[in-house]
């Protein structure tokens, strides 16, 4: 069996909304799957806001309104990258999301700062959730990834590589509870199997179950 102690890892880029339960179990899934394969993962913002902008009179009000405000935290996390590098992505999304989904915090300002100051950011950076500073590094980290997969999805997006070495990217998948040890490792070599596939492009059943933070 290879192990995540071998010295050549594979990269898996995968992009996420702060916001999205569904993108934050899949991330718990691929911080498994670190421990259990040679892999590491390159973290990338995506935005549901940036995604549904055009739609947004067609929705639903209160998923509308949600929208709206999923600006704030991807736009502080996008900020963080541009001024502090990208190795703060994956420990402030960690912050985020544990605060949003595993505790369930409100998605305001005083949770924003808490994850920041957790990984030893600057609180100042919250300010940046009401301002468009780096709307463009924002749009283009969200089209990098929705274009490996096309507009009908959304996050996650994950990107490992196909038989060729050329990057193959996936929305999901979509799992609960997170897999852990052998599971993890099973799925994430089912994933890579699927993706040496040429031609390969979905697999899907209706959801029974909403996310479980355990």
């Amino acid at each position: 069996m290879t192990t995540a102690t071998e010295t050549t890892k594979t990269p898996a880029d995968f992009w996420f909304d702060p916001l999205c339960p569904w993108a934050w179990m899949t991330s718990r899934w691929m911080l498994e799957v670190e421990k259990l394969r040679p892999v590491e993962v390159r973290w990338h913002v995506m935005s549901l806001a940036v995604l549904n902008e055009d739609k947004l009179d067609t929705l639903p009000e209160n998923y509308a309104n949600a929208l709206r405000d999923a600006w704030g935290p991807v736009r502080v996390v996008i900020a963080a990258q541009q001024e502090h590098g990208d190795e703060v992505v994956g420990p402030l999304y960690e912050a985020l999301g544990t605060r949003f989904h595993n505790q369930a915090l409100p998605r305001n300002r005083e949770t924003i700062v808490a994850a920041l100051e957790a990984v030893g950011l600057p609180a100042a950076l919250a300010d940046y959730a009401d301002r468009d500073t780096y709307d463009t590094e924002l749009r283009a980290s969200h089209k990098e990834g929705i274009d490996k997969v096309g507009q009908e999805v959304g996050t996650p997006v994950i990107a490992v590589p196909g038989a060729d070495g050329e990057q193959i990217a996936f929305f999901g998948p979509v799992v609960t509870p997170t897999p852990r040890g052998e599971d993890a490792a099973k799925l994430w070599d089912g994933t890579i199997m699927v993706a040496s596939i040429p031609g390969f492009y979905e697999i899907k059943r209706t959801r029974t179950a909403g996310p479980s933070f355990e």
